[in-house]
């Protein structure tokens, strides 16, 4: 049988993306506690988080910001797949942290506040997926735009702070020369 270069490289990216999904998810956790959750958008799914990424950027910030938002659809549009990493945005119940800067679980979550673990080990789970990435030869780059604009999206799971990780296997990075 043959197989041609795209066809292997398709299947290159979404192997990429399932060790990726696997880093994450055996990433240390603070507190022992996993709340990471994955997702890989391909095709017509990652075309809408491109799209609404474009909208968002200058519904909710402005020409500027927008045409920030819209350079970073441009790299998920020229990606072949984005990995979408987050953390459930739940309290750990830590007793006398007061990391978060609340003085309390309590207090942080009456006043709106995000458990600073979770930050903690979303930060340790894109890290752990982007080295997934580079050992599967893959160019990536973490966006939290991507995940801003994810949070709009009906077809994901709501109450997760995500962040995304377009993953691209061509000759030239996408991600490289921004503009």
């Amino acid at each position: 049988m043959l197989y041609e270069s795209k066809q292997m490289e398709e299947q290159a990216v979404l192997q990429t993306a399932a060790q990726m999904c696997a880093a994450a998810r055996t990433a240390p956790k603070a507190t022992g506690k996993d709340q990471i959750v994955t997702v890989v958008l391909t095709g017509a799914e990652k075309d809408q988080l491109a799209d609404q990424m474009d909208a968002f950027g200058l519904r909710e910030f402005g020409e500027n910001a927008g045409k920030w938002y819209g350079r970073d659809a441009k790299n998920v549009r020229a990606a072949q797949a984005v990995v979408l990493i987050g953390i459930q945005d739940t309290y750990r119940g830590v007793q006398h942290c007061g990391f978060c800067g609340f003085g309390s679980c309590a207090a942080c979550k009456e006043a709106g506040g995000h458990c600073a673990f979770a930050y903690i080990d979303l930060g340790i789970a894109l890290s752990s997926a982007c080295l997934a990435a580079s050992a599967g030869f893959a160019d990536s780059r973490i966006m939290f735009s991507i995940g801003k604009a994810a949070e709009a999206l009906d077809f994901l799971p709501q109450g997760i702070l995500w962040h995304g990780v377009p993953i691209s296997v061509t000759g030239k990075s996408p991600f490289f020369d921004r503009k």
